[in-house]
């Protein structure tokens, strides 16, 4: 009689040292969970199983998700649940702007779910959640991560102007070639015009960008994402290792080591970004307040050598 040899799971790859971080265990962390779930609100920092969750919400720095936890796209590298989005919450852009008091932030980072079922893509509630911010903590600087509003983008990107976020944050995530398995949903260059329409609406507004390596990405096309990324004047430029979520999720094609990530922002920089984060650990709002300071010291030194 044959015998059935079980099915194996999936494995994932082993991460080398220089990714692994321990799991959150401080009081810090804890407060934090607390008040997000006290104030019902949604943070990318839990949906997308960020590494640096740990160091963050010890800090008391949490990444606010709005229009709520469900996802109308499904792309292979995000570990966002796909599916009907609930109804839009009116009282969470007091909710928002409630924890960031309570919080003590001088920097905050909006980010939210891609919501293609609304008219609007969820801009008026990135607009609601910015002015309650500035009513309730006028001297705290706002950092917004939005989508790409796909087919609404420009009546989108107007009204969020307007509401004159400090930083107008939206990720290409991948280079060109890759869109169609990891990012279906989105147009790379469709991407690049909104980043490029905050910057000829409101120059004063810092943009920024990001992408995930270990996709499969060869160098040249990185440094070509980089020249794009300068032709629509993005000021900076965060690039991290992209990490497998599930066993479903896109698979990690290499793990990129720290001195290729240093050369990397190397050659960010000589492109002109005013500012370049780039390490394994790098996601778009890791040190979000401390970059925004160096990002506007930069942007001084660079207007006083004019």
């Amino acid at each position: 009689m044959n015998e059935m040899t079980p099915l194996s799971a999936p494995t994932r790859q082993r991460k080398p040292d220089w990714i692994r971080v321990k799991a959150p265990t401080s009081e810090g962390f804890a407060a934090t969970r607390a008040l997000m779930r006290s104030k019902s609100l949604t943070t990318v920092c839990e949906e997308a199983a960020c590494p640096n969750i740990g160091e963050c919400w010890t800090k008391k720095h949490a990444t606010v998700m709005i229009l709520g936890d469900t996802c109308t796209r499904a792309c292979a590298f995000c570990n966002v649940k796909t599916g009907m989005p609930r109804a839009v919450d009116p009282m969470e852009p007091q909710n928002v702007a409630d924890a960031a008091a309570q919080m003590g932030l001088e920097h905050i980072v909006v980010t939210s779910v891609d919501r293609d079922d609304l008219p609007d893509g969820g801009a008026r509630q990135f607009v609601r959640v910015i002015d309650a911010i500035r009513r309730t903590n006028p001297t705290t600087t706002i950092e917004i991560l939005t989508p790409d509003f796909r087919n609404k983008h420009e009546a989108a990107v107007e009204a969020i102007v307007a509401a004159r976020p400090d930083v107008y944050n939206h990720n290409l995530e991948t280079v060109p070639r890759l869109y169609p398995t990891i990012r279906p949903g989105a147009r790379y260059y469709a991407s690049l015009r909104l980043l490029e329409s905050v910057k000829k609406l409101d120059p004063s507004i810092f943009t920024k960008s990001g992408i995930m390596l270990g996709l499969g990405e060869e160098r040249l096309e990185v440094h070509q994402v980089m020249d794009d990324m300068r032709s629509a004047d993005i000021d900076f430029l965060t690039m991290g290792q992209y990490l497998q979520p599930t066993p479903r999720h896109a698979k990690v094609a290499e793990f990129v080591p720290p001195k290729a990530f240093d050369a990397y922002a190397a050659i960010a920089r000589a492109k002109g970004f005013l500012l370049v984060a780039s390490s394994p650990l790098t996601r778009s709002s890791y040190h979000a307040g401390d970059d925004f300071a160096k990002m506007r010291a930069a942007r001084e030194a660079k207007l006083a050598q004019a």
